[in-house]
């Protein structure tokens, strides 16, 4: 069974900076895309970015594009998330799962943007 667990969020201000962290246990990712997703309260989970299986194609959610830069260590099974700029906007729980959200959904990591 696949655990995803989602970690590295918390509070910063608005223009602040954080690094997100998946990492996948009991599968070995490196021949899928993957992605982070976002919730906000009483909002639809939203795709931020995915990137294949190489790393080679990379694509962001406009909303997010220029500020945050998805990468991936097939060798560690991780995937992360580097935000940047962050504003009030980006407030959700963060996840990762697969480009077909094929695994079964983390606890994710919560990413609150605050003054």
């Amino acid at each position: 069974q696949v655990q995803l667990v989602e970690s590295g969020g918390g509070l910063v201000q608005p223009g602040g900076s954080l690094r997100l962290s998946c990492a996948a246990y009991g599968y070995m990712f490196g021949n899928l895309g993957m992605g982070w997703y976002r919730q906000a309260p009483g909002k639809e989970r939203e795709v931020v970015a995915t990137i294949s299986s190489a790393g080679g194609t990379i694509n962001y959610a406009d909303s997010v594009k220029g500020r945050f830069i998805i990468s991936r260590d097939n060798a560690k099974d991780t995937v992360s998330l580097q935000m940047n700029s962050l504003k009030p906007e980006d407030t959700a729980v963060y996840y990762c799962n697969g480009v077909n959200r094929q695994f079964i959904w983390g606890q994710g990591t919560q990413v609150t943007v605050s003054s």
